[in-house]
């Protein structure tokens, strides 16, 4: 990022950018970076954008062959076009022949490092793997926002609008600035601000019910999901992340009995490092076995569902008092 940073600081903007990885918000801060540093508001001459596959190599070439209209350079955003994925070894023999006065940049889901096209564009220009930062970064920037806006918030009203939120920088970003909005002249953000004007993520909330689970604390349990239901979640979709939520809870468990890094763990589980100590502490409150039951519980819950033997709605809720009312 500090290398994107640089050259739109020094002017040595490259002729090509693989942007790619899982924290979207921070590609597209990039992306928007770049484009502003290249292309005037409304230039819609010299700025084009393509989504998946709609454009074919050959289409690109002609396009980035074309010379820019009365600017210095022509910008072509590509999103999502797999081509760094598998394959593109003829888009790899086409990045060394990028004219000087265009820019490619390509924003990506995943790219494989071993790729032909990937190895082109990093020695072309830049290829640069967003992921989500790490606690520390993360609560620097949340801070860093407010600040910029005169608010100010604490520790801990931090720890609990990331609970709320979610990782996703895009989400934390739209519930700041609703926040920014809501306090007006008060110049402190506090929890309940959070509580009132923020988005509770489902995921966030089936977190809480089966930490209320795992605390033998039924009556919370039953009425977050009651509350899930107000929402209009699907009973359904409910038990597929209660499912999710034990199989994660299982593999961060078996890996911390390994002495596996919070950075390994999160890789493998798919879930941000810096929730990883929060999950262990949950899953510390099951046992492997209680664990393995409950998924395979889930899955004897859903069949029933389909089978028309039970009602969705009640079929959640008994697997949730069993599971709350375990000695």
């Amino acid at each position: 990022m500090k290398q994107i940073d640089n050259d739109i600081q020094n002017g040595t903007i490259k002729n090509i950018y693989l942007l790619y990885g899982q924290e979207r918000y921070l590609i597209m801060q990039y992306k928007d970076k770049i484009v502003k540093a290249l292309v005037s508001d409304g230039d819609t001459m010299n700025f084009s954008k393509f989504e998946g596959s709609e454009v074919t190599l050959p289409q690109l070439v002609d396009l980035s062959e074309t010379m820019p209209f009365l600017s210095e350079k022509r910008v072509i955003w590509v999103n999502n076009c797999g081509l760094f994925k598998k394959g593109g070894e003829e888009l790899s023999e086409y990045i060394p022949q990028i004219p000087d006065t265009t820019v490619l940049i390509f924003t990506e889901l995943e790219a494989d490092k071993r790729s032909k096209a990937v190895k082109a564009a990093d020695k072309r220009g830049r290829v640069v793997e967003f992921n989500t930062p790490d606690e520390s970064t993360i609560r620097t920037w949340i801070k860093s926002r407010f600040k910029s806006e005169g608010k100010d918030i604490s520790g801990d009203t931090i720890t609990h609008f990331l609970k709320v939120t979610g990782a996703d920088m895009g989400s934390m970003s739209t519930e700041i600035e609703k926040l920014i909005c809501y306090a007006l002249d008060r110049n402190v953000i506090v929890a309940e601000d959070i509580d009132e004007v923020c988005t509770h993520q489902i995921t966030g909330k089936v977190f809480d019910m089966v930490e209320a689970v795992a605390r033998g604390q039924q009556d919370k349990a039953l009425s977050l999901y009651t509350d899930l239901l107000a929402l209009r979640e699907p009973p359904l979709r409910i038990l597929a992340l209660i499912s999710r939520q034990f199989n994660i809870l299982l593999q961060v468990k078996e890996m911390k009995q390994v002495h596996a890094s919070d950075k390994d763990i999160a890789a493998k589980v798919g879930i941000p490092p810096f929730t990883v100590s929060r999950y262990a502490d949950q899953a510390s409150r099951f046992s492997r076995h209680q664990l393995m039951n409950a998924l395979e519980e889930c899955a004897a819950t859903d069949e029933k569902f389909k089978s028309g033997m039970i009602e969705d709605v009640i079929g959640v809720e008994l697997l949730i008092i069993k599971y709350s009312g375990r000695k």
